[in-house]
């Protein structure tokens, strides 16, 4: 019992974890990234498609992605969405490629995006000590029912607790290194 509210523990702070790497990844350092356009959906066929599905998105070099859309006549639509998207890019297009460069950081820039990394790191540090908070609450439930010992719910308690903090320490290691990124210049 103990090891499946543990695995449950295990699975939701995986998510959330997952979620921030995720998060991280629409935060743009001055790096070129083709996940910088993952957000991105296009109009296509009367449904929002992503754009890695309607196109090749390639580094050509280090600030600069190219993309090329397998069905050539939606090349303006792909332009327009990454225009209209919140990333603040301005793609070119010269033919059947378009090429999107990615604008310097300013240091203003920068501090912003930090911030943004450390909200995301929070956020999703809440999510790991709720999914704590739940199954700990479990491990009381089966106290409660006598179905565990004191004794056993105390090591329920400190795996879920070690468990939490290899998850929180991994946060602070993905926040470490989104904030290094955002201050490289």
């Amino acid at each position: 019992m103990i090891e499946d509210i543990k695995q449950e523990a295990d699975d939701r702070m995986g998510k959330a974890l997952e979620a921030l790497s995720h998060n991280f990844n629409k935060i743009r350092t001055g790096r070129a990234h083709p996940s910088l356009l993952d957000s991105i959906r296009v109009e296509y066929y009367g449904a929002e498609t992503p754009l890695n599905q309607l196109a090749n998105i390639n580094i050509e070099d280090a600030r600069t992605l190219s993309v090329v859309a397998f069905d050539k006549s939606i090349t303006p639509d792909i332009e327009r969405a990454i225009m209209k998207s919140d990333l603040g890019l301005n793609p070119s297009t010269a033919g059947e490629v378009m090429r999107i460069p990615m604008p310097i950081l300013t240091e203003e820039t920068r501090k912003g995006y930090t911030k943004q990394s450390r909200a995301e790191a929070e956020s999703a540090r809440v999510s790991l000590r709720n999914a704590r908070r739940d199954a700990l609450a479990m491990l009381k439930e089966l106290l409660k029912e006598k179905d565990i010992s004191e004794d056993e719910e105390r090591r329920g308690h400190d795996v879920i607790q070690k468990l939490t903090d290899d998850y929180v320490a991994k946060v602070e290691t993905a926040l470490t290194q989104k904030e290094t990124d955002l201050m490289a210049i």
